[in-house]
């Protein structure tokens, strides 16, 4: 797709990964593991919501709160997000290592 190889969205996803120390959100929060990200995954799909594509937040229609649409991601988790992979939860803990 065009516009993953766009200039505008590779400063946009660097931004993102800065942002989040290069850390997978979904590691951290859920698993309580801190695993390297690699992705910048759309929350609302950019398929369905190319006009908010390039936001890092949005509001949630009805509600007013505001949530995360670009979130960084590790491989495994973005598949699993995706539906395509199943976590393995017999996998080591990982260190709080940080990525710079």
């Amino acid at each position: 797709m065009r516009f993953y190889n766009s200039a505008v969205w590779e400063k946009k996803r660097a931004e993102i990964l800065r942002a989040d120390k290069y850390e997978c959100q979904l590691c951290k929060d859920k698993y309580h593991r801190y695993r390297k990200a690699t992705t910048v995954h759309h929350v609302n799909h950019f398929k369905a919501r190319p006009d908010i594509a390039l936001d890092a937040w949005y509001t949630e229609p009805g509600t007013h709160e505001k949530k995360r649409n670009l979130i960084s991601l590790c491989h495994a988790c973005h598949e699993e997000v995706h539906g395509f992979r199943k976590r393995d939860t017999q996998a080591e803990p990982l260190t709080e290592e940080r990525w710079d």
